[in-house]
């Protein structure tokens, strides 16, 4: 599905914490976070999911988008995944299943794939799709206690549909995402960091501020030098040693070109911090 190009419109950055969409917009600074809600259980819907691709479609072209925190409403779970019921209500019909499907692995691929870094707060239930979004994400921050996580699709006659089961192994290792799929288990903050399957463990009292601290530190970088790593990383990070060299390389060569370097360099110089503005 395409969407028009264009920014973020001030009345979505205002959002009230209250709003009936499923999907909520603030912005703080260079920081974009969204929020599923539908608490507690906050299920991915079909709408849910139409506008959070319209608005990551929307963050990528965004200049003044510097990074992205995804969360969801409350402080009982993050999300139980994608609603079932909907699912279900599409059975026999093999184009609207496919059509669901290739939308959700577009918008995830988007996230992954974006020039920008995004920050994911895991807590409660992070099951299913609940586990595929972050597992797209660049940074996942899980919270200490009662999260429960994990991709129990087997316990339904299923397998992960999302590229869990993909982005899960490069995330763990083969063992562990084996481990996790095939017993159906759910594991909680300390042993997603343990594996590593989380960058950071908060408190959940916690988790949030340090998703959006993350997120600032994150938006004050420079952003041709973080598209650069981004592209390195994760574009170039699975091609040959040759290809991920060059990218690397030509990564090297638009940051020696930008007014950014020359900042940084400066800056260093004159011991202060540097202030970059993506040119």
């Amino acid at each position: 599905m395409n969407y028009p190009v264009r920014k973020l419109a001030d009345s979505q950055m205002r959002q009230a914490i209250n709003s009936t969409s499923p999907l909520l917009l603030e912005r703080a600074g260079g920081v974009l976070t969204l929020s599923i809600n539908a608490p507690p259980t906050n299920r991915m819907t079909i709408e849910f999911m139409d506008e959070f691709e319209r608005a990551i479609v929307a963050a990528a072209c965004d200049d003044s988008v510097r990074a992205l925190v995804i969360t969801a409403t409350g402080d009982e779970n993050f999300s139980v995944g994608m609603d079932l019921k909907q699912f279900m209500a599409l059975a026999g019909d093999r184009a609207r299943t496919e059509a669901l499907l290739d939308q959700r692995l577009r918008v995830l691929a988007a996230i992954e794939n974006m020039t920008k870094p995004s920050v994911v707060t895991l807590f409660g239930y992070c099951l299913g799709g609940g586990l595929e979004l972050p597992l797209s994400c660049h940074f996942r921050l899980v919270a200490t206690e009662n999260a429960k996580i994990g991709l129990p699709e087997l316990d339904l006659g299923s397998v992960p549909a999302w590229g869990g089961t993909a982005r899960l192994t490069r995330c763990v290792g083969r063992a562990h995402a084996l481990d996790l799929i095939l017993r159906a288990r759910k594991i909680g903050g300390p042993d997603a960091l343990r594996i590593g399957l989380a960058h950071e463990v908060h408190p959940m009292s916690a988790l949030k501020s340090a998703a959006q601290d993350l997120a600032q530190t994150l938006a004050a970088m420079p952003p041709i030098a973080i598209a650069g790593v981004l592209r390195c990383v994760i574009g170039a990070g699975d091609s040959p040693l040759e290809s991920a060299l060059a990218e690397e390389r030509a990564a090297f060569l638009r940051c020696a070109a930008s007014a950014d370097q020359a900042e940084g360099l400066r800056a260093f110089i004159e011991k202060r911090r540097a202030v970059f503005t993506g040119r």
